[in-house]
């Protein structure tokens, strides 16, 4: 019987995540609360706290939810891709085509902080997923370019970094890793968020240019 209680009250998280994700896509983050969840679903307002405990709670779902969708669908990107370069073309892309279909969901993982709220520790795995499929094409791939040397707390960072991807990373190639993600969630961001139209006339050629600039400087 617990098993099935257990099921059911899964099967009742994820419908309230569903409409949770559908009223993000609609309303964005702001426009999102339990009481118009649980009228969509029609549940009472009070029958939601249930299985959710506040605004909080159903932005960490979302938020989850987010990650780990995106994480899979890096994942897949370029899977069979033949050559390390390829793959990190194809998860770049990956991840350029997911924040296009999913603008809202892409905002509440990278945009604007929502107000009032602060992620929990229960993100950082699933954020992670996203970073190790983004890093996955150096592993085991020696680097091309000779890394300049850090020191100090960039070294300590570098070190932390490699360690928390799960990559026999030295901490110069971990922190080059770490400025090509900035610039590549840079250049998804502000395309996404209005910030070169009117600037850039090829946004495909404009991005695969900046991917493979970034390849270069990784060393594939």
């Amino acid at each position: 019987m617990a098993g099935q209680r257990e099921r059911a009250r899964n099967a009742v998280l994820e419908e309230i995540t569903a409409e949770a994700r559908r009223q993000l896509a609609r309303d964005g983050a702001a426009g999102l609360s339990l009481r118009s969840v649980a009228r969509a679903l029609d549940m009472v307002s009070s029958g939601i706290y249930r299985y959710v405990d506040g605004r909080d709670a159903l932005l960490t779902m979302l938020i989850v939810a987010g990650y780990d969708r995106l994480g899979a669908a890096l994942e897949q990107a370029g899977a069979d891709a033949p050559t390390p370069r390829d793959r990190w073309r194809a998860r770049c892309a990956g991840l350029r085509a997911w924040a296009s279909a999913n603008p809202q969901e892409y905002a509440l993982l990278y945009g604007s902080p929502v107000p009032g709220y602060a992620a929990p520790p229960d993100t950082l795995d699933p954020a992670t997923r996203v970073y190790v499929a983004l890093a996955e094409p150096l592993r085991g791939v020696p680097s091309a370019v000779e890394e300049q040397a850090v020191a100090g707390p960039l070294a300590a960072d570098g070190a932390r970094m490699a360690e928390a991807l799960g990559l026999p990373l030295p901490p110069e190639r971990a922190i080059r890793l770490l400025g090509a993600w900035a610039t590549l969630f840079g250049l998804v961001s502000l395309e996404l968020f209005g910030h070169t139209h009117n600037v850039v006339t090829d946004h495909d050629t404009f991005f695969a240019h900046h991917v493979d600039a970034l390849a270069d400087r990784l060393g594939l």
